[in-house]
């Protein structure tokens, strides 16, 4: 779900409006720490309030919020639907906006998911491939318009067949001109549009769609992007395989393993497009920091919710991204570490999480590292 990295921005977690009204402080402590679950699986709504600074975007500062509900509170096999938005803003008049829904009908018949986002804010590029330097960053600021939309119908029990489109509109222009940006043959530098129209299939039995413990998802998706564009723009196809399984070791510990597969086709591809190492997938490392044509990760992660309000988390993997046709196993890139959850809604699942990762050392250079905070689950 949404998330936020290493010293970014810090979570001022004002715990404003869970449920559906205000309270006074000390019900408030009770509700943090309460084991007891909703049994009338009525709406809810957490405000999170977010402030920072980095050097590159001075002062910033924003909200994130998520809105939790069921299409069908009466049917008690419906899952959690969520509607979520965050913006920011920072002193050097840099921003961001996005807002995500994540719906399932009554007797979860249809599933809908859609994004629209806008960014207008930096970023380092460091290159393309799986050796990139830190020397060699590059300040850049980025203006992305973003939309997608995806729709599954239920053909089965654990059986969804999916149409998917998304569109992006990039543009970029670098801080200071004449670094790596400037210097690499990479395509894509003045930006383009993408229009992809895809399928999905989606074998799902995880018993829970927000906080799995028992079940494996595996979502397969084939796009292509035509040739609707004047220009420099994409034309080929993106395939992406994301698997996830669960098994409850007992009654606190859950061991969760995810598998991700990208590869992106065609014979212009931006390195805009391109498949990046970070994030959940790959906690620790900056994303975008080693991008390109294939992406190759797995990771394995140990859940030991003590309390019904809380848990900790201990993570291990590894990734690579490598253009088509050499991937080399020994070149693969760890990542492990550990992290914190807060249950804001105990029989949903919801949770903010905190996780630190660490990731490779190279030579000359500082250990991959960071701080990812998210309102969700990595996996």
């Amino acid at each position: 779900m949404d998330s936020y990295r290493g010293a970014k921005l810090f979570f001022l977690i004002f715990i404003l409006g869970i449920g559906n009204g205000s309270f006074a402080q000390k019900n408030l402590i009770k509700k943090l720490f309460s084991s007891e679950q909703d049994s009338t699986r009525s709406d809810s709504f957490i405000p999170v309030p977010l402030i920072g600074y980095t050097q590159e975007t001075g002062v910033e500062f924003g909200l994130t919020g998520l809105f939790s509900f069921y299409t069908d509170p009466q049917d008690k096999e419906n899952r959690g639907s969520t509607l979520s938005g965050d913006a920011t803003y920072s002193t050097e008049k840099q921003s961001t906006a996005r807002i995500k829904t994540d719906i399932w009908t009554r007797k979860n018949n249809y599933h809908y998911q859609a994004e629209v986002r806008y960014k207008n804010f930096p970023f380092y590029f460091y290159g393309v491939g799986n050796q990139t330097k830190e020397a060699d960053k590059d300040l850049l600021i980025e203006e992305l318009q973003h939309v997608v939309l995806e729709a599954e119908k239920q053909l089965s029990k654990e059986y969804y067949l999916g149409l998917t489109t998304s569109f992006d509109d990039y543009s970029f222009r670098e801080k200071n001109p004449g670094g790596t940006f400037t210097t690499d043959p990479i395509r894509g530098k003045h930006g383009g549009k993408a229009l992809f129209i895809g399928l999905s299939q989606i074998i799902d039995n995880r018993n829970s769609n927000v906080y799995s413990t028992q079940g494996s998802y595996l979502k397969l998706n084939y796009s292509y992007a035509p040739n609707f564009f004047d220009g420099e723009n994409f034309e080929g196809s993106l395939f992406k395989l994301d698997f996830r399984t669960f098994k409850t070791l007992n009654n606190k510990l859950v061991l969760g393993v995810n598998i991700n597969y990208q590869t992106l086709q065609g014979d212009s591809a931006p390195f805009y497009l391109l498949p990046q190492l970070g994030t959940e997938m790959m906690r620790g490392y900056y994303t975008g920091r080693f991008r390109d044509q294939n992406l190759l990760a797995a990771q394995a992660e140990l859940r030991y919710r003590f309390m019904p309000r809380f848990a900790i988390i201990g993570f291990i993997g590894a990734g690579n991204v490598y253009s088509t046709g050499n991937f080399v196993l020994a070149a693969s890139k760890p990542t492990f570490g550990g992290g914190f959850r807060y249950f804001f809604e105990v029989e949903r699942g919801l949770s903010i999480s905190l996780d630190y990762g660490f990731g490779e050392k190279r030579a000359n250079e500082a250990r991959q590292k960071g701080l990812n905070i998210c309102i969700g689950q990595a996996f």
